[in-house]
């Protein structure tokens, strides 16, 4: 007999998390005037959802979380549609998963709940240290806000699960992508998008001092709502500003300082921004870093920068003894791997004349062997093709 699993169509449908107000008895208030009467909402009972109609699976199927590499189902909170949190919270729909939490959104809050073995703690940091800035930085606004955290206990009774509380968002960006035409956004699309997030890494490489591992990417970076994009997922945010070590960023977008295992400093997120207007605007990754095995390759990877920016600096490839892997003393390709016959402009064909001057003009401003060379965030909100139809 096939063993099977019940197997709930009801977060399939539904894409909100309800929460129920919640009224402190403990403090003062003070009478509002009927205009704010008018917008207070009394708190609502908990919906009911029905005990039935479930769909019946095999127990051999993996669905969702069940398909990461490392699920253990004891590591996860079970949810249950109904479920409430906090004293606070009704779970009403599930949007999504990840290999550290699951997320159960709602059209007021999205909840984000950890599995055991992980604690949010440097992100928890983070948040606070964010929440404490006093700063009227417009970039500030294009960050994704912490709004609570409680611990929730597993129904086991042994273990706890961290709760992360955020404000609602729409669409990620590589959910959006395909849902556009040709894969690809238009360059209005693009200015738009990169100014929001340019001003949310201007507000963190100046006032709030972080740098950004692993946020400005197309996997999970920065969803997008109807209106404003947002900077999101500060899971692994580092404070400070330099001399920073470790592999980071997804391999593609790896900075060279990155791959040669340099130190490295907020200029790692330039060098990203730059391979995110790329891939949102053009078919594709700009680079591929792969062998023809389809294996990841410094080698390949580095050859391809080269092949766009040209032969790094020599004061760059002494930061590092790994580059004698792939250049000579005098700074020369060794030529273990063929350096690709195009250059950036070649790659790029969606645009014309004075605007692919500009747009190539700008991506240049990012993509720079020397960290140092590359165009801060301010700098780069000022740029001719981003300022393009702002003046019209």
């Amino acid at each position: 007999m096939v063993s099977t699993r019940q197997f709930s169509r009801l977060y399939k449908q539904c894409h909100t998390l309800y929460r129920i107000p919640h009224f402190s008895s403990n403090t003062k208030t003070s009478i509002p005037n009927k205009r704010c009467l008018a917008d207070i909402r009394a708190p609502e009972r908990p919906r009911i959802f029905p005990s039935a109609g479930w769909e019946n699976i095999d127990s051999s199927l993996q669905v969702e979380e069940e398909a990461i590499p490392t699920y253990k189902p004891e590591r996860f909170y079970p949810v249950h549609i109904g479920e409430g949190f906090n004293r606070r919270y009704q779970v009403v729909g599930k949007p999504g998963y990840g290999s550290t939490a699951t997320v159960w959104d709602h059209c007021y809050i999205a909840l984000k709940v950890y599995i055991t073995s992980t604690s949010p703690t440097q992100e928890i940091a983070i948040y606070k240290h964010l929440k404490a800035i006093q700063s009227n930085h417009a970039g500030q606004s294009c960050l994704r806000g912490l709004i609570d955290i409680f611990q929730a206990p597993n129904p086991d009774g042994h273990r706890t699960h961290t709760c992360l509380v955020h404000p609602p968002l729409g669409i990620s960006l590589d959910q959006l992508l395909p849902l556009l035409p040709d894969k690809v956004m238009s360059s209005a699309m693009v200015r738009t998008t990169m100014r929001n997030i340019l001003a949310a890494l201007a507000f963190l490489h100046t006032e709030a001092r972080t740098l950004e591992n692993r946020t400005v990417y197309l996997s999970r970076p920065f969803p997008i709502s109807y209106g404003t994009p947002v900077l999101c997922d500060l899971g692994e945010a580092r404070l400070g500003t330099d001399n920073q070590q470790g592999d980071i960023m997804p391999d593609v977008y790896r900075a060279p300082e990155v791959i040669l295992n340099m130190s490295w400093d907020y200029k790692v997120d330039i060098w990203n921004v730059g391979m995110v207007i790329w891939s949102l605007f053009e078919q594709g990754h700009l680079f591929q870093a792969r062998n023809p095995e389809g294996r990841l390759d410094d080698g390949h990877h580095l050859a391809e920068i080269q092949a766009v920016l040209g032969s790094p600096p020599s004061q760059f490839l002494a930061r590092s003894e790994r580059s004698t892997q792939f250049w000579d003393a005098s700074g020369q390709w060794k030529g273990l791997v063929p350096i690709p016959k195009y250059d950036l402009g070649s790659r790029e064909e969606r645009l014309e004349n004075s605007e692919k001057e500009d747009f190539l003009r700008f991506l240049r401003r990012m993509l720079r062997w020397l960290p140092e060379e590359r165009a801060t965030a301010k700098e780069l909100l000022f740029d001719p093709w981003l300022m393009r139809g702002l003046f019209k």
